[in-house]
């Protein structure tokens, strides 16, 4: 089995309602869908994150196409090796790890298909029967609030997830009226994206927890690293590290350190599902936990990071999804995580999904009517003054 081809084109599909928080205002999910087809005429599918350019990341999976055009997809592990090392993207490793990673997919989608395996054999197979995914509530009034999380847990959600950061007062109503809403039982999980100061995060935490806060994630900005060792010693709500999980030298420090309890990143932080897994191990290693991130994706992305995730031995509850709140896909059947909480055991080899590529063509074409859906608005650069 040799690669004939290797074919990026970028996409746009819409969120359903905007996505906010502290460092984001987003409007749907742009990405680059990556085909890889070989001499035996199998077809294997990746999804690359677009970062806030995606025609960078883009021109960095064309960059790939001579290099390895005509190799042994089972050689996903060398062809990593030297995308990183002979072809130089250590020197921009994040572009690259957001790149590579629809390579890699692709790559184990084939390796998949070949073997007429599932993916999460390819990695030493499944640990558990299901996973289960966290409601993600759209900043909001309390009662808008309040109102998503009565329909989360009558959709079976256990485990409900908000920005916070933007203004802690509001925010302290909200997180009042969400508790009030899931009841007692059910967990609250806020994130910050590194917006607070840490004595800042040692206030807040206080205040946030009388309604029993299962983590924070991200409250404080990641470097120096030991901002995180600091608020995780000062102060008794669990800590997830997310930003500052930039490389794999970075996650190697924050599990060394014990800078986090749980760590919340995926493929694209680190660029293959081989790096993710090892790396989730290591973690389970010295005790901590992984919770799986999500930038905004599509369901290549969301099919790969599930297989992986059925592997692991310290994978929490409530790991992110978008699902349910994309208004499509470019797969042909939409995934159990738009509708509920709970994934189980994917049908069929590779990465289990069919893309609809017909799909494909339609929402490039939106893509080219009208860009990427940044992570940004317009209105976030203007003078404080005007803000």
């Amino acid at each position: 089995m040799k690669i004939t081809s290797i074919e990026p084109t970028i996409v746009s599909v819409p969120y359903s309602h905007r996505e906010t928080s502290s460092r984001v205002q987003r409007d749907g999910v742009t990405a680059v869908v990556v085909k890889i087809e070989t001499d035996d005429g199998l077809v294997g599918w990746g999804e690359s994150c677009p970062g806030p350019n995606v025609e960078s990341v883009y021109e960095v999976v064309k960059s790939a196409v001579p290099l390895f055009t005509g190799r042994d997809p089972w050689e996903r592990e060398a062809i990593a090796d030297q995308f990183y090392g002979a072809a130089h993207w250590y020197h921009r490793e994040m572009t690259g790890h957001f790149a590579f990673a629809g390579i890699d997919m692709a790559l184990n989608d084939l390796c998949g298909k070949a073997a007429g395996q599932p993916v999460y054999n390819l990695f030493g197979g499944l640990r558990r029967a299901a996973v289960d995914y966290f409601c993600y509530l759209a900043y909001g009034s309390p009662e808008e609030v309040a109102a998503q999380a009565h329909e989360g847990v009558a959709a079976g959600y256990t485990v409900f997830y908000i920005k916070v950061g933007i203004d802690f007062a509001a925010e302290c109503d909200i997180i009042a009226a969400l508790r009030q809403a899931i009841g007692p039982q059910h967990k609250i999980r806020i994130d910050a994206n590194g917006s607070w100061t840490v004595n800042e995060t040692i206030r807040y935490l206080a205040e946030f927890d009388r309604y029993r806060i299962d983590f924070a994630e991200q409250p404080v900005w990641p470097e120096p690293l030991e901002n995180m060792i600091e608020v995780r010693a000062r102060q008794s709500v669990a800590i997830c590290a997310n930003e500052g999980l930039w490389r794999v030298c970075d996650v190697h420090e924050v599990i060394k350190r014990r800078a986090a309890d749980t760590l919340c990143f995926s493929s694209n932080w680190v660029g293959s599902l081989a790096q993710f897994h090892r790396l989730s191990w290591s973690a389970h290693h010295e005790g901590l936990t992984v919770c799986r991130h999500t930038h905004g994706e599509l369901g290549l992305m969301a099919a790969a990071s599930h297989h992986v995730c059925l592997t692991l031995p310290n994978l929490v509850d409530g790991n992110q999804q978008v699902a349910a709140m994309m208004a499509d896909d470019i797969i042909r059947e939409s995934l159990p995580t738009a509708t509920g909480p709970t994934w189980g055991i994917p049908q069929g080899v590779g990465l289990g999904v069919e893309v609809d590529e017909e799909k494909v063509g339609r929402y490039h074409e939106l893509y080219r009517q009208q860009g990427q859906f940044l992570p940004y608005q317009p209105e976030m650069f203007g003078s404080p003054r005007q803000r």
